[in-house]
């Protein structure tokens, strides 16, 4: 079977690790050949938030570093960008480049982006995402490269490649998008719409030093000691997964991924060509999120919609973490999270599951809480 993911030992984040492991990982799926002279390309990075690359939110700029210096090697010209939660302006834009690291690589022929223009994509054969709104700097980019993070996920249960594709929403959209797609599987289809509708040439995955807990941005830091890539998205992250314990069905993008013939029906890494050996990188003690599935469901012969949402997982604010500064209170797209006593309360009948608020409270005091029931039933 030949290379259809490679995976890779990098141990560090210097600039002669982060060569050395692009170069290798990189040879096996040819995956620089489709860059000729002349051409601009678009490295679609993870930069959700403005946090540090130590906090392994965003993907480290020393990988990016490289790949820029290797595509300029070909002739080629880098623009960075993302479209990080919030408001999606340049001086927001400004600010992520700055704590992120990214703002240190721009220079002759690599520039970040800060064209906050939209436009809107008609996608007729999408599953779910039939039109829907994108930034716009893509559009003068001749292939985009998706140079994702690897990290546990509130809604999704892991976000990689796959779901790196959704910062092609322009941060104030996102949102109205979880509110649009509110059932979990629904969304997850839309965030594949997104990857089929731009087709990354090729998918690179920062995992030398990945998050776990609660991620996708106030999660913990956590080794993996691994590059990898592919020129499938979805493959790739089947194997991501696998470092991390986790498995088609635990990811609902992968899932969904299954489900339209984009990975082995069988949902196994074994049926994947991998070059390289996972097993120095799999993980058996990686801190999860709870999935968002149900898959004891099947025990009950009437499973109503109550019994539902008391199974669910769902966003709870630690009191004694939490400051008040209202942010989750702002940014919940069904306005289900109130301040009361100065503290977050999430009302639960109400809420979507989308976990923006998880995802983009300053204090990390928002977490995935598992219902009870649910963790009797599992058992």
């Amino acid at each position: 079977m030949s290379a259809e993911v490679s995976v890779v030992s990098c141990g560090d984040y210097s600039c002669e690790s982060a060569r050395r492991a692009l170069e290798e990982v990189l040879l096996p799926i040819d995956g620089l050949d489709f860059v000729k002279p002349g051409m601009k390309i678009a490295i679609k990075a993870n930069l959700v938030t403005h946090k540090h690359p130590d906090g392994a939110a965003t993907t480290h700029p020393a990988l990016i570093g490289a790949l820029c210096d290797m595509l300029l090697e070909r002739g080629a010209s880098v623009v960075i960008g993302d479209s990080p939660g919030g408001t999606f302006n340049t001086a927001k834009l400004n600010a992520v480049y700055a704590a992120t690291g990214m703002a240190a690589l721009e220079r002759d022929g690599v520039k970040l982006n800060r064209n906050v223009a939209q436009s809107t994509a008609h996608f007729p054969q999408a599953y779910s995402a039939h039109e829907f709104e994108y930034t716009s700097y893509l559009d003068e980019a001749d292939a985009i490269i998706n140079f994702s993070k690897l990290k546990t996920h509130g809604m999704m249960g892991m976000s990689c490649a796959v779901k790196n594709m959704f910062g092609v929403v322009p941060g104030t959209r996102k949102p109205e998008y979880h509110y649009r797609f509110s059932k979990p599987m629904q969304f997850a289809h839309m965030i594949i719409d997104l990857n089929e509708y731009f087709k990354p040439s090729l998918c690179v995955v920062d995992a030398v030093v990945g998050m776990e807990g609660n991620g996708p941005t106030a999660g913990t830091p956590r080794r993996i000691g691994a590059v990898l890539a592919s020129k499938s998205p979805y493959k790739l992250d089947l194997v991501c997964a696998k470092l991390i314990g986790l498995g088609a069905d635990d990811v609902l993008t992968l899932k969904a991924a299954l489900e339209r013939g984009f990975i082995p029906m069988s949902g196994s890494v074994n049926d994947v060509g991998v070059y390289g050996d996972i097993e120095p990188f799999i993980i058996d003690d990686y801190e999860k999120i709870p999935p968002q599935k149900l898959d004891f469901s099947d025990r009950f012969l009437i499973l109503n919609g109550f019994v539902r949402r008391s199974l669910r997982p769902r966003p709870k604010a630690n009191e004694s973490e939490c400051t008040g500064c209202g942010k989750c209170e702002r940014i919940c797209p069904a306005h289900a999270v109130t301040l009361r006593n100065g503290k977050a309360h999430v009302d639960t009948s109400i809420c979507i599951r989308c976990f923006c608020c998880q995802e983009f409270c300053p204090k990390g005091a928002m977490k995935v809480a598992r219902p009870m029931l649910a963790r009797i039933l599992n058992k």
